[in-house]
């Protein structure tokens, strides 16, 4: 963990195939300035092997969708989900240690 603040989270995670940066924020002011000038209020976005995937849009109905399939039984099972849950319960009682070299571009630009 190397920011953890009301609005804004980061980190560093090595998996067994993958090494991520990661950066969650509420803040509007982390909104890139080209994607406010698109008129887009938020900001999603992926790079994989230097490659960017930006994937904002189509998320307004997500939820719903995924609802909707788990009510028709094709959605994901308590085993499924639980490695996420255990992650995420990780980062949540983490001990933030500061923007560091393997920190998310984004929280570099803070430090």
């Amino acid at each position: 963990m190397h920011l953890a603040e009301t609005n804004k989270i980061g980190g560093f995670i090595e998996l067994q195939n993958a090494r991520v940066n990661w950066f969650l924020s509420i803040d509007k002011n982390d909104v890139p300035a080209d994607i406010i000038e698109k008129g887009q209020r938020t900001f999603r976005s992926i790079t994989i092997d230097g490659e960017e995937i930006e994937f904002s849009g189509g998320f307004t109905d997500l939820h719903t969708i995924v609802y909707r399939e788990t009510l028709a039984g094709r959605g994901f099972t308590l085993d499924d989900a639980r490695p996420s849950i255990e992650l995420v319960h990780q980062i949540r009682n983490a001990k933030a240690v500061g923007i560091k070299d393997k920190a998310h571009p984004i929280l570099r630009k803070l430090k």
